[in-house]
């Protein structure tokens, strides 16, 4: 119903609240079980690989490829999307690792950073979004998506390198983009940019595996998120005070969409001619929880993991009020 109501450009009159529950409850409800399944040991550990593995290398390109290819090309490589998220992603990281530096080092204050400007856009945001606003709302979620995993992850590892000498950014900046050329997702997203450019069509056989693993994309990626807080939660044993936490998912939670909405009102005050639903895509990818891969990232770099796993577990525990509120506000 939402879906249908945003795609005929009725969008900014408000909905009712259970009517955004509606929408959003199954996609956190997923999320919810395989939390659930992880803490009750009947999905054990060793197969949280596995799910992870299925959703990077073949479930969610498919999905990518496929909206991207459905995507008209202009709108995937709209300049003033770009700009007012990049934009937005800096200030953001700046503030962080400005308010954080002096008490956490280089480190810890570029990864608390990450968790605060890196919206779970590809597991959750891609699926989620297309069924509150329709298909049109994949062309301004998939650009933020490669933009997250190339531009803001290098900047903050690159960041994270600084308080060991000198070289050691540049040494992280290319091993982080090493890990962007052997990550399947921005790939997946390039070739369904050029799908759509140049009209290609796969073949009949071909296209119906591929629209196979994209359906399985996004319960099967929202069932592992769940998983995935679960056992950063079950490995953290260190005591982290909340005051180290909970701001920074606050902040990811409601000053980050915040900040893309003041950007996009200026850009609009400025003669912007968005695509439909542009702005509110934005604004709602930017209150979605913190990434999941982010915890990762942050052990593989020596960074306080404990902290990291809290800001996404909280973020993504708030963001079913959060995000349903301001879903509501926009809509």
């Amino acid at each position: 119903m939402i879906a249908r109501a945003c795609a005929s450009g009725c969008n900014r009159h408000n909905r009712p609240v259970l009517s955004v529950l509606s929408v959003t409850f199954p996609f956190f409800a997923l999320v919810l079980a395989g939390w659930v399944a992880t803490r009750r040991g009947w999905l054990p550990l060793t197969a949280i690989a596995g799910l992870n593995g299925f959703v990077l290398y073949f479930a969610l390109p498919c999905m990518l490829y496929r909206f991207g290819a459905d995507t008209p090309i202009a709108q995937l490589l709209d300049p003033v999307v770009a700009a007012v998220y990049v934009l937005c992603a800096l200030v953001l990281v700046a503030a962080v690792v400005a308010a954080t530096r002096r008490a956490w080092g280089w480190n810890d204050a570029a990864f608390g950073a990450l968790v605060t400007a890196f919206p779970n856009s590809g597991f959750m945001g891609v699926p989620l979004l297309v069924a509150l606003l329709g298909e049109a709302a994949a062309g301004t979620v998939i650009p933020t998506v490669a933009l997250d995993m190339v531009l803001t992850t290098s900047l903050c590892v690159a960041l994270s390198r600084l308080s060991l000498g000198q070289g050691s950014a540049g040494r992280a900046l290319r091993l982080a983009l090493r890990g962007v050329l052997a990550n399947p997702l921005p790939w997946a997203i390039a070739l369904g940019a050029l799908a759509s450019a140049t009209h290609f069509a796969l073949p009949g056989p071909l296209a119906r595996t591929v629209g196979m693993l994209a359906d399985a994309a996004s319960p099967v990626a929202l069932f592992a998120i769940g998983a995935v807080l679960a056992r950063s939660q079950m490995n953290a044993h260190e005591r982290v005070p909340a005051s180290a936490y909970v701001p920074l998912a606050l902040a990811k939670l409601l000053a980050h969409p915040l900040l893309v909405w003041l950007a996009c009102q200026a850009a609009l005050a400025l003669g912007w001619a968005p695509a439909p639903l542009a702005v509110p895509t934005l604004v709602l990818v930017a209150a979605l929880p913190s990434a999941s891969n982010v915890s990762l990232l942050a052990e593989r770099f020596g960074a306080h993991g404990g902290r990291i796993a809290r800001v996404i577990l909280v973020s993504t525990a708030l963001a079913f009020l959060t995000f349903s509120g301001a879903v509501a506000l926009l809509m």
